[in-house]
Parts: structure tokens; sequence; C-alpha cells
């Protein structure tokens, strides 16, 4: 069966406008836990952004579905840099992880 070359070009774009609306939806969905895990622990969220570390597809439930890890970074104090990741799985934060410890004071003997 031949496809009009037409219609194999619509279905190309209805893909690439799929795929940039959802990464759309899953970039504000990261940017959203990121801030909130920050404020919840008292930290800077740096740049107000994420990037895209990872892409990969997964079957979720059995649904194929899009695995995304994106990178930020955020500081206690404005003066360092510290980096954390969430992970989503379409739109559904799944792991968000603060990689900072803050320092602890030990008793001098």
């Amino acid at each position: 069966m031949n496809f009009p070359v037409e219609l194999v070009g619509l279905l190309v774009l209805a893909g690439i406008a799929w795929f940039m609306w959802d990464s759309l939806r899953a970039r504000e969905a990261a940017v959203s836990a990121s801030r909130a895990a920050c404020a919840a622990e008292g930290l800077q969220f740096l740049d107000d952004t994420v990037a895209i570390q990872a892409l990969r597809p997964v079957r979720e439930d059995g649904t194929l579905r899009l695995r995304r890890v994106y990178g930020f970074e955020y500081s206690e104090s404005g003066d360092s840099r510290h980096k954390g990741s969430v992970v989503l799985v379409g739109d559904r934060v799944l792991v968000l992880n603060l990689e900072f410890q803050r320092p602890r004071h030990l008793p001098l003997h």
C-alpha cells in the first residue's frame, strides 16, 4: 500500500508537535517539583530552570511512556552550587534527589 508523501509528512509533523508539547509539560512539572523541594528544605533554586540529562522509553502498566531525567542546581546561601536531579515518567515525578548535606557540627573533645 502506497501512502501519499503528504500524509507521511503530516504524520511526522504531528509526532514532532506531540513530542514538543509533551516535553514542555514534563519540563514544567520538573521545574515545579524542584522549586517546591528547594523551598521545603530552605534552599535556593538557582537559575529557575532544569536541563534534560536523559530520555528513554519505558513501559508503565503496559503503556509506552517517556522517562526523563532533568538536572538542576541549588544553593544553601548563594555562595555555592549543588546539583540535584528529578526523574519523571510522562509528567509524573518519580524521584527527586538533592545531593546536598548540611554540615554537622561535632562536639569537640
